[in-house]
């Protein structure tokens, strides 16, 4: 029993050898055919002219119609590709130019956009500014005096300022208003931040 895997393993080597063996041969059979084929496809004869006219050959160079036809074509070729390639330099001259063009807009946009920021930002600051001044002139007015001119405003006006006050102020003022508009400017102030979002 023994003896059965060795003959196998024997036959199985033997088999393997033929096969690269067979591989080997064939390598060898088209590399010298295609060496042939190229010894073939040599005509002495041109060989010997050659060599005779060699300078000759060399000095003029006659072609068929069929080689002429070939070279105008590719001349033909040449120049269309010639023209392309002049097209498209000067398509990306102008994409240049334009790019140049688009860049320096932007940067003039963005120059302005920062300086019309700044100028809202100064108005902004201004105007908060102002309102500061006039509620802390409000603030020192004598209470009823004061009263007086928040009975006349806007309700949504008067509750502004009386929201910016300090909270000492804002009650004498509040005290000296009318009742109707105590009430009102209160429902006003409860009102303003009613919308805001709470998330």
């Amino acid at each position: 029993m023994k003896k059965q895997p060795r003959q196998k393993r024997r036959s199985t080597q033997k088999g393997s050898l033929v096969v690269i063996a067979t591989l080997l041969i064939s390598s060898a059979v088209l590399r010298i055919g295609e060496g042939a084929g190229q010894a073939f496809a040599r005509d002495p004869d041109n060989d010997a002219i050659a060599n005779a006219n060699g300078e000759a050959m060399g000095k003029t160079c006659q072609t068929s119609e069929d080689l002429q036809a070939m070279l105008e074509a590719f001349q033909s070729r040449e120049a269309r590709i010639e023209e392309k390639e002049a097209a498209i330099r000067d398509r990306m001259h102008a994409l240049r130019i334009a790019d140049e063009q688009v860049t320096e807009k932007l940067a003039q946009l963005t120059k302005a956009e920062t300086q019309l920021r700044e100028t809202i930002a100064l108005a902004e600051t201004a105007a908060e500014d102002d309102l500061d001044r006039l509620t802390r002139v409000y603030e020192t007015m004598k209470p009823k005096q004061a009263a007086a001119l928040f009975e006349e405003m806007d309700p949504n006006f008067a509750a502004g300022f009386l929201g910016r006050m300090r909270p000492e102020a804002a009650a004498a003022i509040m005290a000296g208003l009318s009742p109707e508009a105590a009430h009102l400017y209160s429902v006003v102030l409860a009102g303003r931040n009613a919308g805001v979002p709470k998330e």
